[in-house]
């Protein structure tokens, strides 16, 4: 056996642990000795993307002229529909060839947007918790990230504005997500005009992850960030087509907004890519041009999932608050059913006891300890027996009486 050791380079030895790898493992394993995981853990959209919209992108992905190389800004009539999109959900007005740019899927191109932004010695703030990529993708450029609690109200803005005006060198970027991953927080019209007033006060460029901006319900329409007056001076937003339109897998995403920072990011993709499959983005128009109802018929389905976890597991004592948006619940579980563990090691015994995988809070930030997150990827059918499998479990496990 060799002492030889191939030593990776600085960038992945600076990443956190990943808190989900145990929770994959341990789900890989039962399955494979047969056990039925009923799959709450990841925001995989289970449903079909619009027949429209697959017929498309099997007649494209016959015709040889779609199998050279791409566009790395995304095809023209793309960028085109996602304007359109803007100016008709949001009243904002977006050139689509200056600030307009397509993504293989919104996470790759928040990732790189970090990259064209961050360097060695900056910060981003974030919140806490948080999704992931939004911490991860500032150590993968080399920066720093200042953690914020999560809120969405005026202490929350003030919170930001306190750290820009206390630290030294100024951050550079602010990390925004709402509707929010996972927690599924929402904010209403108006949130965003004190964060444009801080970036300009402090010099900070805003990105919004605004994925599940049309995943809504009771009523309820997430404000785009970019509906903001001054916000294309100040930063961008990203829109993806994978929640509202079940194309997960199609890998399309959307940067808008800001000028300098989209062509910053095309720069770097110039460099790293050859642009999506065009089969695919011709589905994508498709989809933004004719499937509206889709989304509309896909958000009663998750109002209805949400219901089903909502109204069973508050039944159970844990506190879930129905979300307005997102296909996620954020729910607060009991301390005496956590019985003192902390919810990665809840997580595992759901899934080892319930066979149930949900997220454990902790894997997105200090502050989701308590927290797990679900998601709505399931039939109403799965999800009551989900909820039957924890119910069943939580009281199989004697539970602590509280001292009056």
């Amino acid at each position: 056996m060799s002492d030889f050791k191939i030593e990776p380079g600085h960038r992945i030895t600076r990443l956190p642990p990943y808190l989900f790898a145990q929770l994959n493992a341990l789900k890989l394993a039962k399955r494979q000795a047969g056990a039925d995981i009923i799959d709450l853990g990841m925001g995989n959209p289970s449903d079909s993307a619009p027949q429209i919209v697959i017929d498309k992108l099997c007649e494209a992905a016959k015709d040889p002229r779609n199998h050279r190389y791409s566009a790395s800004r995304g095809i023209k009539g793309l960028r085109n529909e996602m304007a359109k999109k803007y100016a008709h959900l949001w009243n904002v007005e977006l050139d689509p060839e200056k600030e307009v740019l397509a993504c293989i899927g919104s996470k790759e191109g928040f990732s790189h947007m970090c990259l064209a932004m961050l360097g060695a010695g900056d910060t981003a703030i974030v919140s806490d918790p948080a999704f992931p990529i939004h911490n991860y993708a500032v150590a993968l450029a080399g920066a720093n990230v200042i953690s914020v609690p999560l809120g969405c109200d005026h202490k929350f803005i003030d919170n930001i504005a306190m750290v820009c005006e206390n630290l030294y060198p100024k951050p550079k970027l602010l990390i925004l997500n709402y509707p929010h991953n996972p927690t599924a927080m929402t904010v209403d019209e108006g949130f965003f005009e004190p964060v444009v007033d801080v970036a300009r006060r402090f010099g900070i460029a805003v990105i919004h992850d605004f994925a599940y901006g049309e995943t809504c319900f009771d009523g309820y329409k997430a404000p785009s960030f970019l509906s903001t007056k001054g916000a294309k001076d100040v930063g961008v937003e990203f829109t993806t087509l994978s929640k509202p339109y079940n194309m997960a897998g199609f890998r399309i995403g959307f940067a808008a907004g800001n000028r300098d920072m989209i062509n910053y990011l095309a720069t770097i993709k110039s460099y790293y890519d050859y642009g999506i499959f065009q089969a695919v983005q011709i589905a994508g128009i498709i989809a933004m041009r004719h499937c509206d109802g889709d989304i509309v018929a896909q958000n009663k389905k998750y109002q209805l999932r949400r219901d089903v976890v909502c109204d069973g597991l508050t039944r159970l004592g844990w506190e879930v608050p129905k979300p307005r948006a997102s296909m996620f619940v954020w729910a607060k579980i009991p301390q005496e059913h956590l019985k003192g563990k902390g919810t990665i090691d809840y997580a595992m015994d759901l899934m080892e006891n319930a066979e149930v995988s949900v997220a454990p809070g902790r894997a997105f930030g200090e502050n989701g300890e308590g927290c797990v997150r679900i998601a709505l990827v399931e039939n109403e059918q799965r999800l009551r027996q989900a909820v039957r499998n924890i119910s069943r479990f939580v009281k199989e496990r004697p539970i602590r009486k509280v001292k009056q």
